[in-house]
């Protein structure tokens, strides 16, 4: 695509290829850690990137906090940017996208306080008396002996519905680890529910 227009027989520069050029070079600047630059890209993006935040994480005290890490992110790794590989913008988007969803997931982490109020009673059903206690009463003995991140994840995993993906990011261990850990987990369930 042609970065210039014609009009009138004179070359104009189209200002969106402009504006891009522009933005290559202030992180180019950035790289070389110049302040200075990062002041006029944070000015010359940061609205933009706000509202694609805002898209992710509605509440917009976290999402500016959200922004804020954007632009640590892009000072740290400015000089990786590689023009060839995007657009400035679109690679400042891409920066901002992940931390607003890492923002997200790690709000979601720490809002659960673990074990959460209520967990033993959405395992077993307790609404049909002694019998149904006396297996609550059994299954709490059993999670007691299981492991403390096996345990958690098959609480996570069963009672709050976590995805293997989200607990991997939960506990930062590869999605195998996790598909272990529950199988693991419930197999320490198992035989010890069967034992008692």
């Amino acid at each position: 695509m042609s970065s210039a227009v014609q009009t009138g027989g004179n070359r104009v520069p189209d200002e969106g290829a402009q504006a891009e050029a522009d933005l290559a070079r202030l992180i180019r600047s950035v790289a070389g850690g110049d302040r200075a630059a990062l002041r006029t890209l944070y000015d010359t993006t940061a609205p933009k990137l706000l509202g694609i935040i805002l898209r992710i994480v509605p509440d917009r005290s976290a999402a500016e906090d959200a922004l804020q890490e954007v632009f640590v992110r892009v000072w740290q790794r400015a000089g990786s940017y590689d023009p060839w590989a995007g657009a400035p913008l679109a690679w400042m988007i891409a920066i901002a996208r992940h931390r607003a969803i890492d923002f997200v997931r790690q709000e979601r982490a720490a809002r659960l306080t673990f074990p959460e109020e209520g967990w033993l009673e959405r395992l077993v059903d307790t609404r049909d008396g002694e019998t149904e206690l006396t297996r609550r009463d059994a299954l709490s003995h059993c999670l007691d002996s299981v492991e403390r991140p096996q345990r958690d994840c098959l609480v996570l995993a069963y009672c709050e519905g976590w995805s293997r993906e989200e607990l991997a990011t939960r506990y930062d261990r590869p999605v195998n680890t996790i598909k272990t850990w529950l199988r693991r987990g419930l197999n320490s369930l198992r035989g010890c529910l069967e034992a008692a």
